[in-house]
């Protein structure tokens, strides 16, 4: 797959204009005017901020080219070589010629023979060109690679990135993928930056901006557990993700001091959802909140069942994780009231605003991920070449802040977020514990 590349001439800070295409690696179509300033927390790239700022709303579009040659006048920026790689053979477009571009790799599924996933990559390769078109560095080459899903095609996209001259991988998607790319990766000591929540696969140099569920786990648990919440009941789906957080929500509760009295896992059915709801309801006398960690649909089909096992949600609340950061759950009666951890909602409001202006739809959920992985490496590429994307920089305890709010990569490959703790309400979720904007104490793993 070619390198698809953007610049855009020099305008004000607040004055930027933005591709629009549907086609993954299309050239661009619409334009939009957007407003971004972008910080770091705690890093010297831009002293004295506190992260991402999204200013107000867009103002009426201004016309202009969205694909140009860069300013005449660029100082050259000069990375150190990685070892074992022919740096005659790395990509540069010919309006960079005489520079020395960071580039950036995005590995994304666009290849998968699932409609869905593919509309997935899509969106992420979207808000990775806003991301480039707000920042506007054009010392910055955006290098989009194909994959299908699978680690050896993955594995293929990475070593062609690499061998292009990547000095950061952004993806893939999928933890299968990660694995593929985590060798030729390693053997290159390029970093990656990947959208996985399967920590299974972090470490080693790859690290997983993503919303892993033992963050919304700490974080419902240590909230419940300060409203004097200590007693719990809990409902699992079956399977690997339902096994992973259910040890990681007993460690959680264990270690605030709390009991579980009753748990069960069920089916992806309705018919199988009966009989766990049935025991986990006949224990409500023993236990103050009832812990759902799941989403969409089957959250739908199961928590009607324990009002109709008799538990009075007003009595006993029901907790969740980040799967329940969802609008249209504003509409089921069962969770009125209920908690759950999300990212601070204002800056993901915004940002999706932004896209709908620039794309004409509304992103999936995790679009943001590619935004914030895109403006980070850009907000780095300004360090010099052997600092810009270290382990030292990448692993920063004071973090970084971005549409999702406070973030900081752990030497485990795992990412710690600054969560708020949202109540669910007939009109839409509420924040009744705010998100922190800034991390207070050390990492924890």
């Amino acid at each position: 797959m070619t390198a698809v590349t953007f610049s855009s001439r020099k305008r004000s800070p607040s004055s930027l204009c933005l591709p629009g295409a549907k086609a993954p690696l299309g050239l661009p179509g619409a334009k939009a005017h957007l407003r971004l300033l972008a910080a770091l927390v705690g890093l010297s790239l831009l002293a004295g901020c506190a992260g991402l700022d999204l200013g107000g709303g867009a103002k009426p579009a201004t016309p202009g080219p969205v694909v140009q040659a860069p300013p005449a006048v660029i100082k050259p920026v000069q990375p150190t070589p990685m070892p074992g790689r022919d740096t005659s053979k790395f990509y540069t477009p010919k309006y960079m010629a005489g520079l020395e571009p960071v580039r950036v790799a995005l590995l994304l599924p666009f290849s998968s023979p699932r409609a869905d996933v593919r509309n997935v990559a899509n969106a992420l390769y979207n808000a990775a060109q806003l991301s480039l078109f707000d920042f506007n560095n054009p010392n910055v080459l955006l290098i989009p690679k194909a994959t299908n899903g699978s680690a050896a095609s993955a594995a293929a996209a990475a070593t062609t990135a690499i061998n292009e001259g990547a000095d950061i991988i952004l993806g893939p998607l999928f933890a299968e993928e990660v694995s593929g790319i985590a060798v030729p990766a390693g053997q290159a000591h390029i970093p990656v930056i990947a959208f996985s929540t399967d920590t299974s696969v972090g470490g080693g140099g790859v690290y997983l901006l993503s919303f892993a569920p033992f963050v919304d786990v700490n974080r419902i648990v240590d909230y419940a557990t300060r409203q004097g919440l200590t007693s719990y009941g809990a409902l699992y789906p079956a399977g690997s993700y339902g096994n992973r957080v259910s040890s990681l929500f007993r460690e959680a509760v264990a270690q605030h001091g709390g009991t579980i009295v009753a748990s069960a896992s069920y089916p992806a059915t309705s018919e199988g959802m009966y009989e766990p709801a049935k025991q986990v309801a006949g224990s409500m006398a023993s236990y103050k909140a009832i812990f759902l960690p799941e989403g969409g649909a089957a959250l739908k089909q199961i928590a009607p069942m324990l009002s109709y096992f008799d538990v009075d949600t007003k009595a006993i609340k029901l907790i969740g994780t980040g799967q329940w950061d969802d609008p249209t759950l504003a509409n089921e009666p069962s969770l009125d009231g209920a908690w759950y951890p999300a990212p601070p909602p204002e800056g993901h409001l915004q940002f999706a605003q932004r896209y709908r202006t620039a794309y004409g739809a509304t992103p999936p959920r995790i679009a943001s991920l590619a935004y914030d992985a895109v403006s980070l490496t850009i907000a780095l590429s300004a360090r010099p070449g052997d600092d810009r994307f270290s382990s030292a920089t990448l692993t920063a305890p004071d973090g970084f802040s971005g549409v999702d709010g406070i973030f900081r990569f752990l030497p485990n490959g795992w990412t710690e977020r600054g969560l708020a703790i949202m109540e669910n309400r007939p009109g839409g979720a509420v924040v009744i514990d705010p998100a922190p904007v800034a991390f207070q104490s050390a990492p924890v793993f």
